[in-house]
């Protein structure tokens, strides 16, 4: 495995665990050059989830990229890195319920602003204005009479 941070070559595996689900397993490894830690994924390779997008285009599934959009949305919140990937692993799951294996990123942004709701709110008005794409002020601003009604009741 190569060292994200100074590119050597080797290093050791410090420890190794399988997620809850026993999809995934995760290992803590010491570069032997800089021993520095860091942390690798192992998932089983399986055929692609197809994303379908807004004008029809279709490309796989990424996680890094729906990751690096909620990363943008939660910038100076306190939302941790764990509760982000718990929240992309949740898709996932969805994805891997979906028998034809292709999903409407209408609907994966939907699954990810319901549960950012829930965790926080600027971090979801963020997301949605970007994901919604709002024209105008008027339409962020309904989106944040809903959000401020939903509140109340």
């Amino acid at each position: 495995m190569l060292c994200p941070f100074c590119g050597h070559k080797e290093d050791k595996v410090i420890d190794s665990r399988e997620s809850k689900e026993a999809d995934v397993i995760r290992r803590r490894r010491e570069c032997l050059g800089c021993s520095r830690r860091f942390t690798t994924y192992e998932r089983i390779d399986e055929v692609p989830y197809m994303v379908v997008k807004k004008d029809g285009r279709r490309e796989k599934f990424d996680r890094q990229k729906v990751l690096a959009g909620l990363l943008r949305a939660t910038e100076k919140r306190p939302v941790s890195m764990s509760k982000l990937a718990h929240l992309v692993d949740e898709v996932e799951s969805k994805l891997a319920e979906n028998p034809d294996r292709e999903i409407a990123t209408t609907s994966i942004g939907e699954m990810l602003m319901e549960r950012l709701r829930s965790i926080d709110k600027v971090a979801y008005v963020r997301f949605a204005s970007v994901y919604r794409d709002f024209q105008d002020v008027e339409a962020f601003l309904g989106e944040l009479n809903a959000l401020i009604r939903q509140k109340r009741s």
